[in-house]
């Protein structure tokens, strides 16, 4: 009897490493055949999602160099 369940315990954990292995691959492949040109550039998009340039920012340091120039003048 432990036997039989042990045996059914492990098919189940086989099963769930196969399912999982599935969905990853499914996963990945719906990556791969994105609309974007290749499948390092949308998990490099993916993955760098935070960093975003602000353009705010830019205009301030472009500001800040315009003065600077202008002071030295």
């Amino acid at each position: 009897m432990e036997e039989n369940k042990a045996v059914i315990g492990a098919l189940l954990f086989i099963l769930l490493v196969i399912g999982s292995n599935f969905v990853m691959y499914a996963i990945a492949r719906g990556a791969a055949n994105s609309k974007q040109k290749s499948f390092w550039e949308t998990i490099g998009k993916s993955l760098n999602t935070s960093i975003k340039k602000d353009d705010s920012m830019d205009e301030l340091h472009q500001k800040l160099e315009e003065l600077k120039k202008g002071g030295k003048e």
